[in-house]
């Protein structure tokens, strides 16, 4: 089959998202498809063309910037050519320019799937009210035009307003996980690099630095956590300089950066290698986030796999790696004294909490989403 998997955008970018559509683009490229990803060339310095990992790449250029949203006047005629030359489309939203390429796909007789990964919430203001219900607007009607909607969990897809009005079209296919092996001398050397040894507990987060991410609730929990372990360690694995759009919430978090910096550590974006050594560092990793713009949290699963429990915000889909797995804790959302206290039964009990690698790879891999989506491609065609 000739794919074409369309998103704003794809990496270098670093984002929940862009993961999940390059494990899915790869993927399917390695069972032989013609896979071409449309996105935003986001980044002057990136070709606008090119090919990686034998996944096609076309970018199209960018004119200015919307909030958090881009403005591609070229967008339309690539969407037209690159839709005429495949057989199938898979968007991925929240995307604006998402109902645009349904409704090609529709005037031209191809089949299009849509995957709907979270909720878009921009930060607080009039006008990113406004941009908002325009992405919401846009968002519907690619919905509608679709042949299929792709959900991570029947726990989001039940609570989304978004994918309740489409449930006729809901198909849940699990999201895709993978995880470089790490020889234990490299995590090892990871752990002497960063001054773990003989010191703890660890406390993971991986993310970007962003408001709906909740780490000021981590932040919060952090002093009950030293008043029971003093040598407790906070490691911070993700962009936290220059995230768009996050630049003042920054800015609110820098005093508490500030006051604990001899236990919070910014690793910065690690590559997949250095995250197979990240995870095995940990006693636990934690999920805070705050809101519908998270709908699983790939992370908890991929420190699952690496023997680490995770505890996570009690939002729909967010919840299910741990209620799925019982290898962690759901805390309510914002509750930083009730994240504490998790952490602290978790890191004190932590033989309990674990699960056999095979029991968590069983129910989630990259290729168990590949093949989903295939399947579902080729019953569309």
């Amino acid at each position: 089959m000739k794919i074409l998997i369309v998103l704003t955008y794809y990496r270098p970018h670093v984002s929940g998202l862009t993961i999940y559509a390059e494990r899915l683009a790869r993927g399917l490229a390695r069972r032989g498809h013609r896979v071409t990803v449309m996105t935003s060339r986001f980044d002057r310095s990136l070709p606008l063309e090119e090919v990686s990992d034998g996944v096609r790449v076309v970018r199209v250029p960018v004119a200015f910037r919307v909030s958090k949203g881009v403005i591609m006047p070229t967008f339309g005629f690539v969407a037209t050519r690159l839709v005429r030359e495949h057989d199938v489309v898979s968007l991925h939203l929240p995307q604006f320019d998402a109902a645009g390429v349904a409704a090609r796909a529709r005037l031209m007789g191809k089949p299009a799937t849509l995957t709907y990964h979270c909720d878009l919430k921009l930060p607080p203001g009039p006008f990113n009210r406004f941009v908002n219900q325009v992405v919401h607007g846009m968002n519907h009607l690619a919905g509608l035009w679709a042949d299929r909607v792709v959900a991570y969990t029947e726990d989001f897809a039940t609570h989304s307003p978004y994918l309740s009005r489409f449930a006729h079209k809901v198909v849940i296919i699990p999201p895709p996980v993978e995880l470089l092996h790490a020889a234990p001398e490299d995590v090892r050397a990871f752990a002497r690099r960063h001054g773990l040894e003989g010191r703890g507990p660890v406390v993971g987060m991986a993310a970007r630095l962003a408001a709906e991410k909740g780490v000021e609730v981590l932040l919060e929990a952090l002093p009950h956590v030293l008043e029971v372990y003093p040598e407790a360690q906070v490691l911070f694995a993700g962009q936290h300089r220059d995230v768009l759009g996050e630049e003042g919430y920054a800015r609110r978090l820098a005093p508490l950066f500030e006051r604990y910096r001899d236990r919070w550590t910014f690793l910065g974006v690690l590559s997949p290698e250095e995250m197979a050594t990240f995870y095995p560092n940990l006693d636990v990793i934690v999920v805070p986030s705050l809101n519908s713009t998270e709908s699983f949290g790939l992370v908890q699963v991929e420190a699952m796999l690496c023997g680490t429990p995770s505890i996570a915000s009690d939002l729909p889909g967010v919840r299910q790696p741990v209620l799925q797995t019982g290898m962690g804790e759901v805390v309510p959302v914002g509750d930083s004294r009730g994240l504490a206290e998790a952490i602290l039964r978790v890191v004190t009990n932590r033989a309990q909490y674990l699960r056999p690698r095979e029991e968590i790879a069983a129910r989630f891999s990259a290729e168990r989403t590949v093949a989903g989506y295939e399947a579902l491609f080729e019953r569309l065609m």
